[in-house]
């Protein structure tokens, strides 16, 4: 092979890579802005403080997660939910600590 035929090859080469790479990006950017936005899921701390709200009275953190997966459809993690809860209490955020893993709304 001469040289002429052997950078004739890696030059082909390289535009099919560089027109199927287009190619994607082009179908990526027409489905993005097809995509309808996403609504902002809920985290765990506001999922409780939505269930005490409700409630109005301190809950133990196995009653949060039940009301959680009945109002909200949200099976909650026990261990992230305690540990969310206690660094907003820590915080002073939101959330009052009455009793073992039983949480409360600040000012009430």
């Amino acid at each position: 092979m001469e040289k002429e035929e052997v950078r004739d090859i890696i030059l082909d080469t390289m535009v099919v890579s560089l027109e199927a790479q287009l190619r994607a990006l082009k179908r990526l950017r027409v489905s993005i802005e097809e995509e309808e936005p996403r609504e902002k899921s809920m985290s765990q701390a506001d999922i409780a403080f939505n269930i005490l709200s409700a409630v109005g009275a301190p809950l133990h953190v196995s009653q949060i997660i039940s009301e959680a997966e009945k109002t909200f459809g949200v099976k909650l993690d026990r261990e992230s939910l305690v540990s969310a809860l206690s660094k907003k209490v820590m915080k002073e955020d939101r959330f009052v600590r009455t009793g073992k893993n039983t949480f409360d709304l600040k000012g009430r």
